[in-house]
């Protein structure tokens, strides 16, 4: 089990916590990469096992074919999971990666019915049932630059590096794709409990579209709203890794 562990393309574990009785599972944003979560990983290996997704299309995964499907992604996902779930688990996932937390763990629950998350943390995004037509992945290059640029989440040092932003363009237009096409099964809803974590002036996502992930968990649901936009979290560090802490030393449900 070690080998297929440490040779899953899938995960990136920045902090090994092998002591951990419980581990946390990062799914970044469209475009995003695990490397987004090192602080999280850091700040949070001293209670539990961190566990980053990486997508493909990026960084050491660069050459790895792109997924612009939701179904495929949460199958891919959820099958390199599988080494990993001889601990509870809590997912985070932000943006398109709160989508997929919602999909592998729904897949992980059909497979085992005695599987259930400890906690789904859904960061800044609508609720699966709730959709928007959008269209960033049919623009140009400039035009998906701008979307990045409104929703803030994107460091200006990428999106000044015109080779850069040429090289990762490729992963984030997938990304889109994937996001922006996908339809969640009518009435899916997960045994584990859903967090949601929202900021006031998203673009992407109003409280009421927030507040409907409630109809998609039959168990404990919560929500936290917080100062910002789309990437509120990069302001509320703090706070949110104390709420994720907190749900990592919990019991299990």
């Amino acid at each position: 089990m070690g080998a297929q562990r440490e040779d899953s393309v899938w995960i990136r574990r920045f902090y090994p916590a092998p002591e951990s009785r419980v581990r946390l599972i990062c799914l970044p944003h469209a475009g995003g990469s695990a490397s987004f979560f090192h602080p999280m990983s850091q700040t949070l290996s001293a209670s539990a096992d961190v566990l980053c997704v990486q997508y493909p299309g990026r960084q050491d995964r660069r050459q790895d074919p792109l997924i612009e499907n939701i179904e495929e992604y949460a199958d891919a996902i959820a099958a390199g999971l599988k080494p990993w779930l001889d601990l509870p688990v809590v997912f985070f996932g932000h943006s398109m990666g709160a989508v997929l937390a919602f999909e592998v763990t729904r897949r992980l629950e059909e497979a085992d019915v005695e599987f259930s998350a400890r906690t789904v943390f859904a960061s800044g995004r609508r609720a699966p049932s709730r959709y928007r037509d959008e269209n960033v992945h049919r623009r140009d290059d400039d035009g998906v630059v701008r979307e990045m640029k409104l929703l803030s989440g994107t460091d200006s040092r990428i999106l000044g590096n015109e080779e850069i932003l040429r090289m990762a363009m490729p992963a984030i237009r997938g990304d889109y794709t994937a996001i922006e096409t996908y339809r969640s099964v009518p009435g899916a809803a997960l045994r584990s409990p859903i967090t949601v974590l929202t900021g006031d002036k998203d673009p992407r996502t109003s409280l009421d579209e927030a507040e409907d992930w409630r109809s998609h968990t039959t168990g404990a649901f919560d929500i936290r709203v917080f100062p910002g936009g789309h990437f509120f979290l990069a302001d509320h560090q703090r706070e949110i890794m104390s709420l994720v802490a907190e749900t990592l030393s919990g019991p299990r449900p």
